[in-house]
């Protein structure tokens, strides 16, 4: 009874929030220092990636460029390429610079790309603009994930995960509106209105870069959010809660941890197969859209509503993730909404009804970000964290490369083979939600079995950079 009454204090004292108040008073500064960069960043990230969309009913964008529509589908695909080749080398200088310069950087770099998008003349221009626009996205996500594991608690970091994508949702609604401003401009010389929106988005991420390499908080104990020395123990008290410790040496036993891992594939495939469904509506919604007797002006409005699908599914998913405390079961709950949505499109022939399996398509989002909470609630180690998110995205890359090829346009307009392909990938999704669920139950039970029959063995005061698995204080989030 003693020991167990032991073990119960040292676990308590372990995540317990020992100055209530301070730390409410600290999480509130924390909020309103770093939140707006970030979520700003995810804004024009989104933006600057899916205006693609907004320039496909734009019949002067296809004039000037000579674009075809399968060659559309390529400009699609062709940014997860530069997304792709990034994902290594972005884990390593992640783990080597500062975020926020590094970041501030290539948010520079990437508003330049998007402003010289307009003076592309053909598609093998877009094309390499697309693939280099890529390069530089691939930082966006990694990045900001592995800062909010680091600033947030466990049990914070579904919610503020919620709230930073929940920029997609803005970024979506807000774009409808402004492009559809800008095409009422008339078209004079050589700019016509999807030229300026794309300068108009490229200048403005570039002057975000120059604030973020300044002014971006890119530890808990920045300059930025004026820590008192009464803050500093409540800090180091949540950096043992997140489990994150930054480090810039590279851990190559965690790695090989990993690998070892079912559960990393488990990731790696969910991450695969919902996103053939993410990138194919979202770079196809415009054409779906007005395929089924919309003007352009009209199109690009009915595009808005997915914003508002995305924002409501967010605040659904995270407040029903941390109010019971269950991550994997949610995300099948929202992966059989994108199942539903796509079988609605199968089924559905033609007109304006095929809008609501369009609409409901953007449950994907709250998938994708359950997963990512799954890794930042049950990955630690500073280099295991780092390669089990360059992995998702890598995997991110791999599912949005292809999703756009499935809808060819010899099967348009119901795409029925690529919709196919997408109910499959659904199922496939769901499945193995619940086999991670399962691992994580098990070793929970696991482990609460060998603290009833040994001593627990206590922490120690200085925070270790250890993984999950080294840690047996760790319990996992199912």
């Amino acid at each position: 009874m003693i020991r167990k009454e032991k073990e119960e204090e040292e676990r308590v004292e372990y995540v317990s929030l020992t100055q209530p108040e301070a730390e409410k008073k600290l999480v509130r500064r924390m909020n309103w220092t770093f939140m707006p960069f970030v979520c700003t960043i995810v804004f024009f990230q989104f933006a600057d990636k899916a205006i693609l969309t907004s320039l496909s009913v734009m019949p002067q964008f296809w004039i000037d460029t000579g674009v075809s529509q399968d060659e559309y589908a390529w400009l699609g695909s062709l940014f997860y390429l530069g997304f792709f080749l990034m994902q290594l080398p972005n884990n390593y200088m992640m783990q080597k610079f500062p975020i926020s310069k590094y970041l501030g950087t290539i948010l520079i770099l990437w508003g330049l790309i998007v402003l010289s998008m307009a003076y592309a003349r053909n598609f093998v221009q877009l094309a390499i603009l697309r693939v280099l626009l890529g390069f530089c996205e691939a930082i966006t996500y990694p990045s900001i994930f592995l800062l909010i594991s680091s600033m947030y608690r466990r049990s914070e970091q579904v919610v503020w995960l919620s709230v930073t994508l929940m920029s997609n949702s803005f970024a979506i609604i807000t774009i409808g509106f402004v492009v559809l401003g800008l095409m009422q401009i008339p078209s004079s010389g050589a700019y016509s209105s999807w030229k300026w929106t794309l300068i108009i988005f490229g200048s403005i991420t570039s002057a975000l870069g120059f604030l973020c390499f300044f002014f971006l908080p890119d530890s808990p104990y920045s300059r930025w959010f004026r820590l008192t020395e009464e803050e500093k123990p409540i800090v180091e008290q949540r950096i043992r809660d997140n489990a994150v410790v930054p480090t810039q040496t590279i851990c190559f036993h965690q790695i090989r941890e990993a690998l070892k891992e079912p559960r990393f594939y488990c990731i790696c495939l969910i991450s695969i197969f919902v996103n053939f469904q993410n990138s194919a509506i979202t770079t196809f919604s415009g054409i779906i859209i007005k395929d089924m007797g919309f003007s352009s002006e009209q199109s690009l409005m009915l595009t808005t509503p997915g914003g508002l699908v995305i924002m409501i599914s967010l605040l659904l998913a995270s407040y029903i993730s941390r109010k019971k405390k269950e991550i994997c079961l949610v995300a099948v709950g929202c992966t059989s909404v994108c199942l539903i949505s796509v079988i609605c499109l199968a089924v559905i022939p033609s007109g304006p009804s095929r809008l609501i399996g369009v609409y409901l398509s953007s449950s994907t989002v709250p998938v994708y970000t359950l997963l990512q909470t799954c890794i930042s609630n049950n990955v630690s180690g500073y280099t295991k964290k780092i390669f089990y998110t360059g992995a998702n995205q890598i995997a991110y890359t791999i599912g949005c490369f292809i999703g756009p090829l499935l809808l060819r346009s010899h099967d348009a307009p119901r795409y029925l083979p690529g919709i196919g392909v997408c109910i499959g990938a659904d199922v496939m999704a769901i499945l193995l939600f619940l086999c991670i669920r399962y691992t994580h139950t098990s070793l929970n039970k696991k482990r609460n079995m060998c603290h009833r029959h040994s001593n627990m063995v206590a922490l120690p005061e200085e925070i270790q950079d250890l993984t999950d698995t080294q840690n047996p204080h760790f319990v996992y989030q199912p």
